[in-house]
């Protein structure tokens, strides 16, 4: 199945050590080539949005070598690369996918396989592709938007709704997923999924996918907090934590916030 690599910060941050060796697993280190892409927010309060797609492998797309080299910084991050198990290897079904909810762009990227899955949609957000996995954004968005109506919830009251959301996809088949709005990320862990907590005191760390290291106490302040999230861990010598399946978290400005354990995890 895909990839998934996400970034929660309290300062902006550039991802380009953590992308290095992620964009090798899109047919270098491992068999994904069906296309990558990143969202970055950035601006005011993380309303702006950078989003890169290409349906090319990473190992050989030009845009990726851009986003490896070109230090863009955000305080959170979407990132996905595709091996497809449903819909055409195409740009409209390259991941994150993007759409608009209360005044904030929403992005989603999902790893997994939901079967059977054709939920009915108010007409508000409607799929461009023939994917699986933006349905599931489409209906995430939709029964958001009709349970809370015009007004925003506390990202408490919209963890429990989160939480049913996912207990409906999981019932389909396996839904990790990424999903941020610029204001926090939350990470939805159905098989598999890591993160790292970086702060005081840093360390070096070693990628596994590429032969670079880097020493985070050269690069960060004393009050940084980076939260890095990837299905597998990106490096071979630092303490990554598999988040339980059946678990969802919300990151906000790099810590873990709120937690929803599911009852049953696929």
């Amino acid at each position: 199945m895909c990839q998934l690599l996400g970034m929660s910060c309290n300062v902006p941050t550039d991802i380009c050590f953590s992308f290095s060796g992620f964009s090798r697993r899109g047919g270098g280190t491992d068999v994904h080539r069906d296309g990558w892409g990143i969202g970055f927010f950035e601006g005011d309060d993380g309303r702006g949005c950078r989003v890169f797609l290409d349906p090319t492998p990473s190992i050989e797309s030009p845009l990726a070598s851009v986003v490896r080299d070109y230090p863009i910084h955000s305080m959170n991050v979407v990132a996905h690369i595709r091996k497809a198990t449903q819909g055409d290897i195409c740009l409209q079904n390259t991941h994150p996918f993007q759409r608009e909810l209360w005044g904030r762009y929403w992005v989603f990227a999902h790893n997994g396989n939901l079967i059977g899955f054709n939920p009915e949609l108010s007409g508000r957000y409607l799929p461009v592709g023939n994917t699986d996995s933006e349905r599931a954004f489409c209906f995430l968005l939709d029964t958001l938007a009709l349970r809370f109506g015009a007004t925003a919830p506390s990202y408490e009251h919209l963890m429990d709704t989160m939480a049913e959301i996912a207990a409906i996809l999981r019932a389909h088949g396996p839904a990790n997923f990424l999903l941020s709005n610029g204001r926090w990320l939350i990470a939805n862990c159905s098989t598999d999924l890591h993160y790292i907590v970086r702060r005081v005191p840093f360390n070096e760390a070693h990628l596994k996918d590429e032969d670079v290291s880097i020493d985070f106490n050269e690069v960060t302040s004393a009050t940084d907090c980076v939260t890095v999230i990837a299905t597998t861990p990106l490096t071979d010598n630092e303490d990554w934590q598999r988040i339980e399946p059946g678990t969802l978290i919300l990151f906000r400005a790099g810590e873990p916030v709120e937690t929803r354990q599911l009852d049953q995890a696929v």
